[in-house]
């Protein structure tokens, strides 16, 4: 499995890139955490960036609050949403990410499955979570979710 955490200051476009996939019928939302979500269940990128606008503050001491990271599980893993979905939240606790807001999709458009989250990653006070050694972190979260869930290095 393959954890690609990428850092911006553009969450608009991280969600267009996400709603593009989904209404080509490439992806789709598996579940939010600390979001508000309208009352019919569906995504638009109006409400997601309000939902996130609402917790994220006005005033930041980054200019990349947004976090986007790809997991890409081995092509001959095959995952269940829920699988996905437990693993994603597994992710983001172990990150340090578990209490931020954030949106999981599971896209179809590459010949296997894979998953994108889109969330924040300030505090509620506009200072960055720590990232002292995100991508060793990762690696490492990685590798713990392939023994539990049995899958490919």
């Amino acid at each position: 499995m393959v954890a690609k955490i990428s850092t911006g200051g553009n969450m608009f476009g991280a969600l267009v890139y996400n709603q593009n996939k989904v209404d080509s019928e490439e992806a789709k939302v598996l579940f939010s955490n600390k979001m508000l979500l309208s009352e019919d269940g569906n995504f638009s990128i109006g409400e997601c960036m309000r939902s996130f606008e609402m917790q994220m503050p006005v005033q930041l001491s980054t200019k990349k609050p947004i976090l986007h990271i790809s997991i890409n599980p081995h092509p001959e893993d095959v995952l269940t949403d829920q699988q996905l979905s437990d693993i994603a939240k597994e992710y983001m606790q172990k990150l340090g990410y578990g209490n931020q807001p954030y949106l999981v999709y599971k896209h179809t458009d590459i010949g296997r499955h894979h998953i994108h989250i889109v969330g924040l990653r300030v505090d509620e006070n506009g200072r960055p979570l720590n990232d002292k050694f995100e991508h060793r972190r990762s690696k490492q979260i990685t590798r713990e979710l392939e023994k539990k869930y049995n899958l490919h290095p």
